[in-house]
C-alpha cells in the first residue's frame, strides 16, 4: 500500500498560542495561565494525549469489527507524567517529555476477557500514534526566513 502524507500548517498567535490548520479545521493550542498562557486551548502535551485517544478509538473500533464483535461504548482515559524543568530552561536529569503514559479503557461489550486481551494487543500494535510514542521517529528540521 502506498504511503499517505498528512500535513498541518501553523502560525504563532502569541508566545504561548499557536493556530494550527489541519485540512479544513482550525486547532487552537495554548498554555494554561500557570505556564504563561491565556488558557484558550489545550496545550501541546495535552493534544498529544488527545491524538493518542483519537487514534485508539478509531483503531479499537476497526479491530473489534474485524474480530466480529461490537463495542457499544468506549471511554479512554489517558494520563502521563512529565517533569517541566527542561522545558522551563532548568537543569534536570529527567527527559523533557512524558516519562510514562497510562491508558485505561472502559468498554461496553459482550465479549470475553481472552478476546479483549487479543483486541488490546492488536490495537496497541496497529495504532500509529502508539507506534510513534513507543519508537524513535526521525525528524528533519529546517529553517527559512521570510
Amino acid at each position: 500500500m502506498a504511503f499517505m502524507n498528512f500535513k498541518i500548517t501553523s502560525e504563532s498567535a502569541s508566545p504561548t498560542k499557536t493556530i494550527v490548520k489541519a485540512r479544513n479545521f482550525e486547532i487552537v493550542i495554548d498554555e494554561p495561565e500557570s505556564l504563561g498562557g491565556k488558557d484558550e486551548g489545550a496545550n501541546p502535551v495535552e493534544f498529544l494525549l488527545a491524538a493518542f485517544a483519537g487514534c485508539l478509538n478509531v483503531v479499537g473500533h476497526l479491530v473489534a469489527k474485524e474480530m466480529g464483535f461490537e463495542l457499544k461504548k468506549m471511554k479512554i482515559n489517558i494520563d502521563g507524567d512529565l517533569n517541566p524543568a527542561k522545558f522551563l530552561g532548568k537543569p534536570s536529569e529527567d527527559r523533557t517529555g512524558y516519562v510514562q503514559i497510562n491508558v485505561s479503557f472502559d468498554l461496553e461489550t459482550d465479549v470475553d476477557e481472552e478476546t479483549l486481551k487479543e483486541w488490546l494487543n492488536q490495537v496497541e500494535q496497529r495504532c500509529p500514534i502508539s507506534d510513534n510514542l513507543q519508537n524513535p521517529t526521525p525528524i528533519n528540521f529546517s529553517i527559512s526566513k521570510f
